[in-house]
């Protein structure tokens, strides 16, 4: 499996952004192919960050493309700011 963690700060709005990820972004990405489970939190202070897990790499790439679309035709008035990514292989699970 791989993981993808997207950290925002500056977000001006955690509960619409919110909102929007539950309603919009959440459907597209648990439709993907290889998708095992999706995230949004709000760690306060202005950020947000969410964590994909995907059965393979190139889907856990893909999902980064889409939600890099997705945020700036759909969140770029909450989200003003490119997320940090980090991403990897899972190498311990629970």
């Amino acid at each position: 499996m791989w993981a993808t963690v997207r950290r925002y700060e500056g977000v001006t709005d955690p509960e619409e952004a919110g909102r929007r990820v539950a309603e919009g972004f959440v459907p597209l990405i648990s439709g993907m192919r290889g998708f095992v489970a999706y995230y949004w939190f709000d760690a306060g202070g202005g950020v947000m960050a969410s964590t994909s897990i995907f059965e393979d790499r190139s889907h856990e790439e893909e999902s980064n493309e889409k939600a890099a679309s997705w945020v700036h035709e759909n969140l770029s008035e909450v989200l003003p700011n490119a997320p940090t990514i980090t991403a990897g292989h899972v190498v311990a699970q629970a």
